[in-house]
């Protein structure tokens, strides 16, 4: 090397596409969704195939694959793909969360599409328990990755204050998936361009959650009334005759309040009645 010239590097092309690729965990009932990922990120994407077995009491017996333990540093990021859909599989899921950092799983982004305990996020007497702010103070306290903290996805949480409820060890990011059915609306409108659709919010709560989504669309607020000894829904706000009426919420459970939330809009005349949830 003479002196004054400047030294050149040779750049490891080979090695550039390990730094950008993901490894992807997941819950053995999200197996499908894992796949669909990994379809998407195509050669970015890796699943990492862990058996989730147990012991005879029935708590858990997790390992992460030796050769992923080795290498999981080497990967740009870290995904883990969790369901909580009861409360049986939350326990094992979270011990390969706390885990995953002190492997040193880099960018660690956990997908949580549901966040179950969502509908109780306040108390209405003493006594009762929040525990959708328990359920994010153990997210919460997964570890710190050599990236930093790790970051929680969920879809169409229940109320937006709940991101509050994780402390700041985590970082939360919001999803929606909302944008599904904005796609299908315009697929609608084009197929039936004279058919006029109105989006329908069956209680307060969706109203205040997706207003602000559909704003060049007709709105239709319904609401719960007292008749009597019984509570009926009915239309506090906008019109349904001749128009489809989509209703939009963000979760169901018996969808008792879809059917009551129809009920006035076909007397009312609308043209048709559909609904969209997310969960």
């Amino acid at each position: 090397m003479e002196a004054g010239r400047p030294v050149t590097v040779a750049r490891k092309e080979s090695v550039m596409p390990c730094l950008r690729r993901w490894l992807i965990f997941y819950h053995e009932s999200f197996k499908g969704t894992a796949e669909h990922v990994k379809s998407l990120l195509g050669e970015q994407g890796e699943l990492s195939e862990l058996e989730w077995r147990h012991f005879p009491d029935g708590f858990p017996n997790l390992a992460v694959q030796k050769e992923d333990a080795q290498r999981l540093e080497s990967f740009y990021g870290t995904c883990l793909i969790v369901s909580f859909h009861t409360p049986a599989v939350i326990f094992e899921q979270l011990c390969l969360l706390y885990a995953l950092p002190r492997l040193r799983a880099r960018n660690l982004r956990v997908v949580l599409p549901w966040f179950s305990t969502g509908t109780m996020e306040r108390v209405e007497q003493l006594g009762q328990v929040a525990t959708a702010a328990s359920l994010a103070r153990m997210l919460s306290a997964c570890p710190h990755g050599p990236t930093g903290p790790a970051t929680v996805v969920i879809y169409d949480i229940h109320a937006l204050q709940e991101q509050f409820y994780f402390s700041d060890a985590v970082l939360v990011e919001l999803k929606s998936a909302v944008w599904l059915l904005r796609t299908r609306l315009e697929e609608l409108q084009k197929e039936h361009p004279d058919e006029e659709i109105a989006i329908v919010f069956p209680d307060d709560g969706a109203q205040k959650r997706f207003k602000a989504k559909f704003k060049e669309f007709p709105q239709i607020l319904c609401s719960k009334v007292r008749e009597g000894d019984k509570r009926i829904v009915k239309i506090q706000e906008g019109t349904a005759e001749k128009r489809h009426c989509v209703i939009i919420d963000d979760l169901v459970q018996s969808g008792g309040t879809l059917m009551e939330s129809a009920t006035p809009l076909k007397q009312e005349g609308a043209s048709k009645v559909s609904c969209f949830v997310t969960h």
